[in-house]
């Protein structure tokens, strides 16, 4: 667990309940110790129970926005995400993007939303963002893509945050990579603070390489995991999060099944 930068305390942590709970005979066999180690872990990585998309009391779609640094592929995220959702959950979801800033960005969840068969809405300011939810009637879902900010830029998260207010999501989720280092990761969970995210994705996991640090990370900035993606294919590399997934990926577990 140390090898994957499984923090000291949570590592000790483990390994005393585990000290607590097996019989000598249990500690012999390597099958159990691993069973043991499984379900520990697993007990300490904040997860979401469901996937499922609850239709919210206020009468408009489940609006779920997603924000964070630039780089770590917030826009593929939710377009695998919308398949997801439209593709095997069956739902009927909208595109709303607010990220002007990159043409190739819109013009990327264009041609998944027509792969799709979604609606696809720009709306670069809060007035247009109010405007394009309001007339999203009919739809379960609608994901929210925002330009990638850096955590060092005050006045671009200051812009971000006016667009979000308008938006009103119900949902926001902090997108960020796998592959970054603990105290950057820490850094940008701390500045992407103000605009409310209520859980996290992580991306790139294929190329990660420390999965306990990831724990330990989602831990202290206390919000649960929701997906996680492991490449650059649409749809198939999104997954929801499980405690018992992250927890195999601790113990060396494939990345990709």
């Amino acid at each position: 667990m140390i090898g994957q930068e499984f923090s000291r305390d949570l590592a000790d942590r483990v390994v005393g309940t585990l000290e607590e709970t097996l019989d000598e005979q249990s500690r012999r066999d390597p099958t159990a110790v691993r069973k043991a180690l499984l379900n520990e872990i697993a007990d300490l990585v904040p997860t979401e129970e469901s996937l499922e998309v609850v239709v919210p009391r206020d009468g408009r779609p489940r609006t779920i926005a997603f924000v964070g640094p630039t780089g770590v592929g917030k826009t593929t995220t939710l377009a695998k995400i919308a398949a997801t959702l439209s593709l095997r959950e069956g739902l009927k979801v909208g595109l709303v993007t607010a990220d002007t800033y990159r043409i190739s960005a819109v013009e990327q969840l264009r041609t998944y939303a027509e792969i799709l068969g979604c609606r696809l809405e720009v709306a670069g300011d809060p007035a247009t963002m109010k405007k394009v939810l309001a007339d999203c009637e009919g739809l379960d879902a609608v994901l929210i893509d925002t330009p990638g900010r850096s955590q060092n830029d005050a006045d671009s998260l200051a812009e971000l945050r006016t667009i979000m207010d308008a938006a009103r999501p119900h949902e926001t989720h902090l997108v960020l990579a796998g592959t970054a280092a603990e105290r950057v990761l820490l850094r940008e969970a701390e500045a992407f603070s103000g605009l409310g995210p209520d859980r996290v994705v992580l991306t790139k996991l294929d190329e990660a390489v420390a999965f306990g640090m990831l724990v330990s990370v989602v831990r202290r900035i206390g919000r649960r995991i929701s997906w996680v993606t492991t490449g650059q294919e649409v749809p198939k590399d999104v997954e929801w999060a499980t405690g018992s997934r992250i927890a195999d990926l601790v113990l060396g577990g494939a990345v990709k099944s």
